[in-house]
């Protein structure tokens, strides 16, 4: 262990002196390996950072659901919408038969939605997300209310003129969000409202979805005194029961929404089921593509390091060559001699991936400051990192090291 540990103290010596005695070209030759580095590292990181939020984005759409439209969500530059325009939208009637036709629903909610104003006294908001909901929304789509309450049984029974409200809009409204519970607002077509719960500051969503900062929610009834149901993008959700599989839920609706309509066999669905898991696995697929570009840019730029670090350990064992003769001469082994410029190669790239890793966290701090976008850097992709730089290491030295274990000591000394 001793000896290992004064292999690795020489090692470590001899690079930093070699960095002081030649520091642009060691400089030039590392960049290949930082930039390498620097790339994996970025992609990978902010990769996952937007895979993580994207995913909770969907997540927050509701976990094992179903959103039943006439669209299907896919999209694309061939999205085929002259198939689906034509088709008749869900309606309040059908959710409420769904409820009693699919035992493998847990939760069946109805919304609709638009974008209006909001007003108070001499201000107003537009371009405000209205939606009109019914009961079990909320069993689906959690909404944490900061201040005030949730909507009630009794306000969806008696279409009461009640909203919940959005952070953002109230801060406007009101200066300070919280006192906005308990205001009178005015809505879409003059309708007044009591804004009775404030919901919790969410942030941004990557994948859209419902932007509660800028939306107000509001028992369905309610909403259809402002607007007509059809023309306000009617959307049936249906949350599957614990342990159901989105196979069976889905074979199941699908069933149930062709018997409502009665569909004759040889028609088609005039409805898409549109599964929210199955959106997370394509979402999946698109960030792994775009790490795979990632480490294509990165293999190459640690290939030009690798050569830039093999040139300078051979540059590093000819002007040791006399150094290497001394050594073997008072007993020193191959693998000794192997080990030491093996290290010292190793360590070059790890100083290169450091100056990587430095780039990136700073700019981590950059697009927080700018974007406000956080970008974290996992601890298994510094160990990847630092994994990479020791074996780019080895790569790069292990001919040199060769050359320099396998030298005759009598001709290495006499070298000059």
């Amino acid at each position: 262990m001793r000896r290992v540990l004064e292999i690795l103290g020489s090692s470590l010596n001899l690079t930093w002196q070699e960095f002081k005695s030649h520091k642009i070209r060691t400089m030039l030759s590392l960049t290949g390996v930082a930039f390498g580095i620097f790339c994996i590292i970025s992609v990978l990181a902010t990769v996952d950072s937007l895979e993580y939020q994207v995913q909770k984005d969907i997540k927050a759409l509701g976990s094992n659901t179903v959103y039943i439209d006439k669209w299907v969500y896919a999209g694309g530059p061939d999205y085929p919408w002259w198939r689906y325009v034509k088709r008749p939208s869900p309606s309040h009637e059908e959710m409420l038969l769904l409820k009693q036709k699919v035992p493998a629903a847990a939760n069946v909610a109805f919304n609709i939605n638009t974008n209006s104003y909001v007003g108070y006294e001499d201000d107003v908001i537009n371009s405000v997300n209205y939606y009109g909901i019914t009961d079990e929304f909320v069993n689906i789509q959690p909404v944490e209310i900061e201040q005030g309450r949730y909507l009630q049984p009794a306000d969806y029974d008696f279409a009461a003129n009640v909203i919940v409200m959005g952070n953002t809009i109230a801060e406007t409204l009101f200066g300070k969000a919280e006192k906005a519970v308990g205001q009178t607002v005015i809505l879409k077509s003059g309708k007044r409202a009591q804004v009775v719960g404030l919901i919790k500051k969410q942030g941004k969503s990557f994948v859209g979805g419902w932007e509660y900062d800028n939306s107000i929610l509001m028992p369905l009834g309610f909403m259809k005194e402002m607007v007509r149901e059809k023309n306000s993008n009617p959307i049936i959700m249906v949350q599957g029961r614990e342990n159901v599989p989105m196979a069976q839920l889905r074979d199941e609706l699908a069933g149930a929404m062709r018997s409502i309509r009665k569909l004759k066999p040889t028609e088609e669905d005039d409805f898409a089921l549109n599964d929210i898991d199955a959106f997370s696995s394509f979402a999946s697929n698109i960030f792994s593509g775009i790490n795979k570009g990632g480490w294509a840019i990165a293999t190459l730029s640690l290939v030009v390091g690798m050569f830039g670090v093999a040139n300078i350990m051979f540059v590093t064992v000819r002007e040791r060559t006399s150094q290497i003769g001394l050594k073997k001469a008072i007993g020193a082994k191959r693998s000794m001699i192997l080990t030491e410029f093996l290290l010292e190669s190793a360590f070059l790239c790890i100083m290169g991936g450091l100056f990587g890793l430095s780039i990136v966290f700073i700019l981590t701090l950059a697009s927080k400051a700018i974007f406000g976008f956080t970008v974290f850097i996992a601890p298994n992709i510094l160990v990847l990192a630092i994994s990479i730089c020791i074996v780019v290491g080895v790569m790069a030295g292990i001919i040199p090291a060769s050359i320099a274990a396998k030298m005759d000591p009598v001709v290495a000394i006499r070298s000059k």
